[in-house]
């Protein structure tokens, strides 16, 4: 297979984007299928790379010594990307019907198919200088997306999104410009680069910048203190906030945090050490405070946007345990997180752009108006209270098994902050549920006439994230051996 097909797949959605933008057409329409199809056609691409994987690496752009733009695709490259490409033609679909509301609609979907193609990148990238360029990158088109309303409190948003973010990413070169002094290399290696010849005395001090790195990348990860950014994002089409907190930013910094703790600085350099007990605290203080701010939360996407912060850091905790078994599940959570997100927001865009309500005290008898989209987003809570028989049960017990199989007395706090946030979670997505489909007795439901489930661009990804979850809860042995030889370095 051609190597210029990483090129192709991060150009054509851009391309795609500024088309929508700048050409005349004279139909919504029109441009809607287009912009479809070339979405449909980027995820088609970058799976043919998946399944038909290149062993070179791509050269884009050499700048001296070590310096350079490369791509290839390896195992953890592979989850990321048909992650990506396997969800964003439908939040595209889905964006169609939602946007019907909004204004700017083709900067608005610029902006959006900039970003598919941006957050491959990242995950492509072959080696750190190229995945920080493109992490950059992707704050810059991100940007505009939750500023899009243009309100006050869009703009005081997207100043903080963008503020944290370009203060995570100054952090995150520090650790860029130590691996380029200390490493052999600055590619993705299995097992770290340091090279010990060159590290001499400065251990501690390259342990204590892997914390900085760790907590720069992990500002797009929503971790505490850095994550207010990501409930107040929430003020931004419901698109952009599922692209947020399931498919791009988020993942993103989870990924690049997985990169660097596995691919750069190496488990085996940090396994023990002060740096690896700090990083994991933080991510268990994440879990639990991510939840208890969701439970106290009205607002129904600001509560999703805690619960995100809560579960991104399951992905990060997995990292921290710097073993293979902690691999797996972390990689394991970070596909079935994204797949019970991005439903639950989807779920909760649906009911306000057809009510206009935006707090969860409202939604009292929803689900009898909107059956369908309720029973979905029922599903997504079972699914993210770790219920048996749906994909979140499977990600928490290999956490937890990774936790257990550590031996680590501070792994096993880790334990209980997952057992705790199993309940909270019961406690602030059922709670909605019960809200729809039990309200008080004598509840008059003539509030909710004329009101119905969305039409089918909404409702086609709604069932299909619904069956994956299920799929995945019931059938996951393939993709968790596929997980495992990537941690064994297999892949």
């Amino acid at each position: 297979m051609p190597e210029f097909m990483f090129l192709l797949v991060i150009l054509l959605p851009a391309l795609s984007g500024l088309l929508v933008y700048v050409l005349p057409f004279k139909k919504e329409k029109v441009w809607h299928w287009f912009l479809e199809i070339m979405m449909i056609l980027t995820s088609v691409l970058v799976w043919m790379i998946i399944l038909n994987r290149p062993d070179g690496v791509f050269t884009l752009v050499r700048f001296t010594g070590d310096l350079a733009i490369q791509f290839r695709i390896d195992g953890l490259s592979m989850v990321f990307s048909g992650l990506v490409a396997s969800l964003w033609p439908l939040a595209t679909l889905y964006s169609f019907e939602y946007m019907t509301k909004e204004e700017r609609r083709e900067s608005f979907f610029m902006f959006y198919s900039m970003t598919y193609g941006v957050t491959l990148g990242i995950s492509l990238s072959a080696n750190l200088l190229t995945m920080y360029v493109f992490y950059e990158m992707l704050t810059l088109v991100t940007f505009p997306l939750v500023m899009h309303t243009l309100k006050r409190e869009a703009i005081l948003a997207s100043r903080k999104y963008l503020y944290y973010s370009l203060g995570g990413a100054a952090f995150a070169f520090i650790g860029l410009v130590f691996i380029l002094t200390f490493g052999s290399t600055s590619d993705f290696i299995f097992g770290g680069v340091l090279d010990a010849a060159k590290i001499g005395e400065k251990a501690q001090v390259l342990r204590l910048i892997y914390v900085f790195a760790f907590m720069g990348f992990g500002v797009k990860a929503a971790i505490w203190p850095f994550n207010s950014w990501l409930p107040q994002a929430g003020v931004a089409p419901t698109p952009v906030t599922a692209l947020l907190h399931a498919v791009a930013v988020v993942k993103a910094g989870a990924f690049a945090i997985i990169r660097l703790t596995y691919y750069s600085y190496g488990p085996e350099f940090l396994r023990g050490s002060f740096a690896q007990y700090t990083v994991m605290a933080f991510t268990m203080f994440t879990i639990v405070y991510g939840c208890s701010r969701a439970v106290k939360e009205t607002h129904i996407k600001r509560r999703l946007a805690y619960s995100t912060i809560s579960n991104l850091s399951y992905i990060l905790f997995g990292a921290a345990l710097m073993t293979p078994a902690g691999l797996v599940g972390g990689l394991a959570h970070m596909v079935f997180h994204a797949t019970m997100k991005i439903c639950s927001f989807f779920c909760a865009g649906s009911v306000m752009y057809v009510t206009e309500k935006h707090y969860v005290h409202e939604l009292d008898g929803i689900g009898k108006k909107m059956p369908g989209v309720m029973t979905i987003f029922t599903i997504s809570a079972f699914a993210l209270m770790g219920v048996p028989g749906l994909c979140g049960f499977i990600s928490k017990y290999y956490l937890a098994t990774a936790a257990v199989d550590s031996k680590d007395p501070m792994a096993y706090v880790g334990i209980a902050c997952l057992l705790a946030s199993a309940l909270l979670t019961a406690i602030y997505m059922l709670s909605i549920v019960v809200r729809a489909f039990f309200p008080a007795k004598g509840f008059d439901y003539s509030v909710w006439d004329g009101i119905k489930d969305p039409g089918w661009k909404m409702m086609l990804p709604l069932t299909l994230f619904a069956i994956a979850m299920l799929v995945f809860g019931l059938y996951n042995e393939p993709l968790i051996s596929f997980f495992t030889n990537i941690a064994a370095g297999l892949i």
